[in-house]
């Protein structure tokens, strides 16, 4: 097990963190941080603070990675001169009962950071670990994993970036950067022609995307010009035919995003049908958190 060394400095991962993530991930820790320290750390001040501590945080579980970034945020604004050695990076496979990483420092300000830190650690992991569950069941395919805007509050970004750490591809991070119309869109907006024809008039370098529901719905679609249908709840048999209109009426054929319903379970046989991506609520919305455990070494 070689370590990667202390990350006070940029961080160190694999995958690629947005600028807007690195910008938000400060006011983030330092919010909960607060909530759980509020006045003081009343236990943490029975320890000895002067006495030098070394802890280490080891995997109960096979998991995947995501939250370094966040856990060095943690303990650089509780004390900067506390250390930590990472022996893996963001987005690796890590065993059970691996040590993840260290820390050197004072006792009272390590304990005042573990729940904060870990909080952050099991639900960013939990949730790549989960996508790349999904992701391993498609690994003969072409079809890709998207992630959704169900979403924890306040954690959009961070779990979009969990998902990438899995193995998985983010849809649109909100309602700002791309169109994608819904069933109470097409109803407000008159009717799947109209929309699309006023979608295509006020924005006409993007692309459009709409939910269908019936294959009627889908051939209307692609015949007014949508550039990638939703197939939201159809079943393996509407799947296959959806995927027949679409390279009869399309050329060239249209993206083809499955969504509802789908599970480990089913997920190789929805991929099978010829759709080019599967989108998942569950993965950013169900998660089990990853268990992970702080041990203390007085030195």
């Amino acid at each position: 097990m070689k370590a990667l060394g202390p990350l006070h400095q940029p961080f160190y991962m694999k995958i690629k963190i947005s600028s807007a993530l690195k910008k938000e991930i400060p006011d983030l820790v330092r919010k909960s941080l607060q909530e759980d320290i509020g006045s003081g750390d009343i236990t943490a001040s029975l320890s000895t603070n002067q006495v030098e501590t070394q802890a280490q945080v080891v995997s109960r579980e096979n998991m995947i990675l995501c939250g370094q970034p966040w856990v060095t945020e943690v303990y650089n604004q509780l004390d900067p001169n506390i250390r930590l050695i990472w022996f893996y990076a963001d987005g690796d496979h890590i065993k059970e009962n691996e040590v993840i990483f260290e820390l050197h420092g004072p006792a009272q300000q390590i304990l005042s950071g573990e729940r904060c830190a870990l909080n952050f650690l099991q639900t960013l992991s939990g949730t790549a670990t989960t996508t790349n569950n999904y992701v391993t069941q498609l690994v003969n395919t072409d079809c890709k994993i998207l992630d959704t805007r169900k979403t924890l509050p306040g954690l959009r970004l961070a779990q979009k970036y969990a998902v990438s750490c899995g193995g998985g591809i983010n849809h649109r991070i909100g309602l700002f950067d791309a169109i994608l119309i819904k069933e109470n869109h097409i109803i407000s907006g008159g009717g799947i022609k109209a929309i699309i024809r006023k979608s295509k008039s006020i924005y006409p370098d993007m692309d459009i995307e709409i939910e269908v529901e019936t294959l009627d719905d889908l051939e209307e679609a692609i015949i007014a010009g949508a550039d990638r249908l939703l197939l939201d709840n159809f079943s393996h048999s509407m799947l296959i035919r959806a995927y027949e209109m679409n390279i009869k009426l399309s050329n060239p054929p249209k993206l083809l995003e499955a969504s509802g319903n789908i599970t480990i379970d089913n997920i190789q046989e929805i991929a099978n049908s010829g759709v080019d991506y599967i989108s998942i609520g569950a993965l950013t919305k169900n998660i089990k958190a990853i268990d992970l455990s702080m041990r203390f070494n007085l030195l």
